[in-house]
């Protein structure tokens, strides 16, 4: 394994190794995505092998195109089709019927598949030059922080990928909204793009419920996810006592705290977006500063806020 600068030079060799059944690590506009060819069923197996991932959790497709979707999806109905063109190519995934070319590894034999059409130019040339579907979670041990920059997939995954573009820091930070459309839209994970900007487009989108007995209906649905390895409680700072602050971490919002060991400021404007382009960022780099927890602020319950909150809940659950 190594990290390579995304030029077109290694973006061509890194197409290469994807076709003939390699692992790939690779910048999104969200996070960093751990891809391979998505009909290739020995090669998806690979990617479960390196993340540590069940195989009840289904994987997100990517495509490059139009004619790239209608490769993985059976059917696109009236309400996908005004998605798409509202938010593709971007950080939204649409859960779909798939075709029967789809492995069932990479839908956790689910009818449907997860898709989306990145907007990142690495990833969408990645698509181009290999020429086909890639299935790809992101990059990081499953159930641990998603990686933002190349090094946070070195850092998780050591050698696992056969290689790593290095393509800068992901510009949005944050997972992309996952819905699947059927006769009413449904909101399955919160992320990138605001269930009220979708909702603007569709009508109010369904939330079902969660079960945790049964497998989920896309990824990021587990009760824990998202987690950095140093434990991490979200609270108010104002009633946290001095003596619990020396040796521990703090993610804010707007204002750093007193006393703490390690600061992160998300935003001190108080920009949800800026926010977000810093949320996993900042988790990673109060995981590595040798705190023993991390005390983190509520955010707003709005927006980008809502995706965020809902990941440091994941973050915090024990079983």
């Amino acid at each position: 394994m190594a990290i390579v600068a995304a030029t077109s030079e290694n973006i061509d060799r890194a197409a290469t190794l994807l076709r003939k059944g390699g692992v790939v690590a690779f910048p999104t506009e969200t996070v960093y995505g751990l891809g391979a060819n998505a009909f290739d069923v020995n090669a998806v197996a690979r990617i479960f092998d390196i993340k540590g991932r069940p195989s009840f959790d289904p994987l997100i497709v990517h495509v490059l195109d139009d004619a790239m979707l209608r490769r993985v999806v059976e059917d696109i109905g009236p309400q996908a089709a005004a998605l798409i063109q509202h938010f593709w190519p971007g950080p939204l995934t649409l859960v779909l019927p798939k075709r029967s070319e789809v492995p069932d590894l990479v839908t956790a034999g689910l009818p449907t598949v997860g898709v989306r059409m990145p907007a990142h130019p690495v990833a969408r040339a990645l698509l181009e030059r290999s020429g086909m579907p890639l299935a790809a979670p992101s990059a990081n041990p499953f159930g641990r922080l998603s990686p933002t920059r190349a090094a946070h997939v070195e850092r998780g995954l050591g050698d696992g990928p056969d290689l790593i573009l290095d393509g800068g820091p992901s510009p949005v930070g944050l997972e992309s909204t996952i819905v699947a459309v059927d006769l009413r839209p449904a909101l399955l994970r919160r992320g990138a793009i605001a269930a009220e900007d979708l909702e603007a487009v569709v009508g109010p989108l369904e939330r079902p419920p969660e079960d945790p007995a049964n497998a989920p209906l896309s990824p990021g649905r587990l009760p824990q996810h998202y987690a950095p390895r140093t434990p991490i409680r979200i609270l108010d700072f104002e009633p946290v006592p001095s003596a619990e602050r020396a040796e521990a971490g703090a993610l804010a919002f707007r204002a750093a705290p007193a006393g703490y060991a390690a600061v992160r400021v998300l935003s001190a404007a108080g920009d949800l977006r800026e926010a977000a382009g810093r949320f996993f960022e900042s988790l990673h780099e109060l995981d590595l500063a040798g705190v023993t927890r991390i005390d983190a602020e509520p955010l707003p319950e709005r927006g980008l806020g809502a995706a965020m909150m809902e990941r440091l809940r994941r973050a915090t659950f024990s079983a």
